[in-house]
């Protein structure tokens, strides 16, 4: 059985410092023999949420566009990576709009009480990582993290590691010691889930 990894860039800009750790991760992955995949969130068509309870009924979004394609991906993985920069202690506002519509899965969750489906291979919980750099060395990444735990709570995704580096920037990259450590950090996640 294959592993699933979605992984979700949320950068606004691509192939910079949270890009390189989420590749290194997906590398990782793939070398412990998962299926991976990545989807460039910040550059879908995800509009924010309008508050108009229009998920009342079934849990699901009213609003068509790209969110009913990313959030179908999130609950067929088994292994669900983001991966954004630090903006504000938070998230960017191209991925808060996907955490935003996730208002449909708290409702389904927990006023409907309805399950949510297993991931492909089965599994009724999936894994969650965070991964981010931000320019200050001194970053606080709390209300980032405090954010996805709420949004991987609705999709039935168990936070179990994150890798946060401060101190990086246009002009400062990740370094070959944080890329191995995101890379390791794929092959263990897999291999969590193989045994």
């Amino acid at each position: 059985m294959k592993i699933n990894v979605l992984g979700l860039a949320g950068s606004p800009r691509r192939e910079r410092n949270t890009d390189k750790l989420l590749e290194a991760f997906l590398n990782g992955a793939r070398s412990a023999g998962a299926h991976t995949e990545t989807l460039y969130v910040s550059v879908m068509q995800i509009a924010p949420c309008e508050a108009c309870d229009g998920c009342a009924r079934d849990g699901k979004c009213i609003i068509t566009d790209d969110f009913q394609f990313v959030s179908e991906e999130v609950v067929a993985s088994d292994i669900v990576v983001l991966s954004a920069p630090l903006y504000f202690a938070a998230l960017p506002a191209q991925v808060k709009c996907f955490v935003d519509r996730a208002q449909c899965q708290w409702v389904r969750k927990y006023r409907l009480h309805m399950p949510l489906a297993a991931s492909r291979n089965g599994y009724a919980r999936r894994k969650g990582i965070l991964l981010s750099a931000a320019g200050n060395p001194h970053a606080n990444f709390d209300g980032m993290i405090r954010t996805v735990r709420y949004l991987f709570n609705v999709f039935e995704t168990d936070f179990v590691n994150e890798l946060l580096v401060g101190g990086v920037d246009d002009n400062v990259e990740i370094g070959d010691k944080t890329l191995q450590t995101a890379f390791s950090m794929g092959v263990e996640t897999c291999r969590s889930l193989s045994v």
